[in-house]
């Protein structure tokens, strides 16, 4: 099914965003209203917390991102949401919001994989990248390598086999009592910070495709506890090496062994000023290109789920509106 516009809506877990992007490249508005602020003070996002806000501010949001676009109802073709995985609650507030939407509006309904919806991030900046692509996909609640062969074909290389490696630097922030989110400030500190100060485990490195970052976690805990008066910033950045270490070894050893024409990184902590470095050097040094998606396109937001959706709609026509929220989806692989 063709359809040009798309209307994406996005509320997986404490970000509400709605986009509107044309033929998956062309992003007309890109709005995101974050809920950072609200679950600070309780050290994490509370779902029932980010339910509510989701409810008070996904209308004015879309509203915006019309507003933005200089588009009207009459100028979408279709609306995407995502549907899972995330936050139960949060998901409904936007699969809710998008089938009404898309009923008032009389266009089709395209349930999103908000995994999915990650990787074609790169293509909204990079719409050119060769495939095949090696993707580290790194957040708050999924650490997973990618093998993306086309469009829509994926292989699930290997992902983690406990903490994700954004939940790695939460916790590790809680610890330190540094706010959260942990990801920003620990690269923040790490600035000042000797990486090579405190020889932290890299576990798996070598050891397969999966990823392991809770033995890494309780080695920081561990160190600060018999060394109290270490400094912060040696802590922040030797613990941020050993993650990024470990993520850019793995993602080397899939593109050579598969064949791949470049690296890519999608998720939260594609944010992060290290793990951007490490692995521009390490494609660079491997002859392959890199992909660093921009620090917007890294964060939740609608573009991508607006991205995802045109291709998914082009492929797989309309979802239906029994479709509800996943909060355990799973990336669709071939």
């Amino acid at each position: 099914m063709s359809a040009d516009v798309i209307l994406g809506i996005e509320t997986s877990c404490d970000e509400t965003a709605a986009a509107v992007v044309a033929r998956a490249t062309d992003v007309r508005s890109n709005v995101v209203s974050s809920q950072v602020e609200i679950h600070a003070k309780y050290g994490g996002v509370v779902p029932e917390v980010a339910s509510r806000a989701h409810v008070e501010t996904i209308m004015p949001v879309v509203e915006e991102a019309l507003s933005v676009s200089g588009l009207t109802s009459d100028g979408i073709d279709a609306v995407a949401a995502t549907h899972g995985p995330g936050l139960v609650g949060a998901l409904l507030v936007g699969v809710s919001a998008a089938k009404a939407i898309a009923m008032v509006w009389d266009v089709p309904f395209v349930a999103v994989n908000h995994l999915e919806a990650h990787l074609y991030a790169a293509f909204l900046e990079e719409p050119d990248l060769e495939m095949p692509l090696v993707i580290v996909l790194v957040s708050g609640g999924h650490t997973m390598l990618i093998l993306m062969e086309d469009h829509l074909r994926y292989r699930v290389l290997g992902a983690t086999v406990d903490d994700a490696a954004g939940e790695a630097f939460d916790k590790v922030a809680r610890f330190m009592d540094l706010g959260y989110p942990g990801g920003p400030v620990i690269d923040r500190l790490s600035a000042d910070g000797d990486p090579d100060a405190i020889a932290f485990p890299r576990a798996m490195a070598n050891d397969g495709w999966n990823f392991s970052f809770s033995g890494v976690k309780t080695a920081v805990v561990n160190h600060v506890r018999k060394n109290p008066g270490v400094a912060v910033e040696d802590v922040a950045a030797s613990f941020q090496e050993a993650v990024a270490d470990v993520l850019v070894a793995k993602a080397r050893r899939a593109a050579r062994e598969f064949g791949a024409t470049g690296l890519c990184l999608a998720g939260g902590v594609a944010a992060n000023s290290r793990l951007r470095d490490k692995m521009a050097s390490a494609a660079a040094a491997d002859g392959l290109r890199a992909f660093l998606p921009s620090r917007a396109m890294c964060t939740d937001n609608a573009a991508m789920v607006a991205a995802a959706g045109w291709w998914r709609l082009r492929a797989d026509g309309p979802s239906s509106l029994a479709v509800g929220a996943d909060p355990s989806l799973r990336l669709p692989v071939t």
